[in-house]
């Protein structure tokens, strides 16, 4: 188990999406986070009071949590002094980074000194299954998006809370390392062997009480080409009854790739689903999340009523204006 609360890193993250697995601790767990850590030129912040290590062990934190999710998921050398210097001064490492703390020799080196522990969260728990497509009871709810970082989450860990808060039977399944820190279990499925990931969530969601909800966070994007795969094994091993398509409206073009603009939500909901009822024949489109968040009130309203009139189904920014709409169409399956 990881010891909460957390002192969140940021490192030296180029912008506040870079340190998105800070942001979501922040967001849900907001009970976890005594404190954040930033180096020079971090550009992110939580809003949270900037700590040394000293003042955050005084604080009562327990673990020192890498909140950043950089390109290829890479421990930065330069974070190395401030790893190192946490493991002396009392705190266990958590990071849901490819680059495994328990691959790099000095820190484990230090950890076993003192006596720390060191968690990655992006291991594989589990020897899942190869999927076998087979019609599981219950229901699922997947959310997919135009890009990366565009909120899946977020709308997942929303619909959850609304569905909860209205007495229905309904959990969020994490498939990322900022779910699994945020909720304590999931599917860290891009570091899934690729033949493995859609029995990896068939694993994660199956069967289960004929009105049950799994909400299955997303990842990637069908039109990302570097994230792509893992996206499709969500959507045939998710084997949805419903989708939410979920976008960032003020993008000039993918996440990582400057060459390539954003698809249009109705080229994801059409693409999304004709490839979801390969699994599921019944899945159907429920609505849109659009994350507004740098858009003024005035400007996401706005926007949100433009694209009810233009798509035809509910649109909301769900963490800002709640999932009543997108709830009000799943119970309606």
């Amino acid at each position: 188990m990881i010891e909460t609360p957390y002192l969140l890193f940021l490192g030296d993250a180029p912008d506040q999406l870079a340190a998105k697995v800070a942001q979501g601790i922040k967001d849900w767990r907001p009970e976890f986070a005594v404190g954040q850590f930033r180096m020079d030129g971090c550009k992110a912040d939580m809003k949270l009071t900037d700590m040394t290590l000293e003042e955050a062990k005084a604080a009562g934190a327990k673990t020192l949590v890498i909140g950043v999710a950089n390109r290829g998921g890479i421990i930065s050398q330069a974070w190395k002094k401030v790893l190192v210097q946490a493991l002396e001064e009392g705190f266990d490492l958590a990071s849901g980074l490819h680059n495994l703390l328990k691959d790099e020799p000095d820190l484990v080196a230090v950890a076993e000194a003192c006596g720390r522990k060191l968690h990655d969260v992006r291991i594989p728990s589990v020897k899942y299954p190869i999927a076998n497509g087979v019609k599981r009871t219950g229901k699922r709810c997947l959310a997919v998006g135009t890009d990366c970082s565009v909120g899946k989450m977020y709308t997942a860990l929303c619909v959850e809370k609304e569905m909860r808060a209205r007495g229905m039977d309904a959990d969020f399944r994490a498939t990322g390392q900022t779910g699994i820190l945020i909720t304590g279990g999931g599917v860290p499925l891009d570091a899934v062997i690729a033949d493995f990931m859609a029995g990896s969530i068939e694993y994660l969601t199956p069967d289960n009480d004929p009105n049950h909800w799994d909400i299955i966070e997303g990842q990637g994007s069908l039109f990302h080409v570097s994230y792509s795969g893992v996206t499709m094994a969500l959507v045939h091993g998710g084997q949805p009854d419903a989708l939410i398509v979920c976008h960032e409206p003020t993008r000039d073009h993918m996440r990582g790739l400057p060459g390539y603009r954003l698809p249009s939500m109705a080229a994801v909901r059409d693409m999304a689903l004709e490839l979801a009822r390969v699994a599921n024949p019944a899945c159907v489109v429920v609505g849109y999340a659009i994350n507004t968040q740098h858009m003024s009130d005035d400007d996401a309203k706005s926007y949100l009523a433009g694209v009810e009139a233009e798509l035809g189904l509910p649109a909301t920014d769900p963490f800002r204006y709640g999932a009543g709409k997108l709830v009000d169409a799943l119970e309606a399956i």
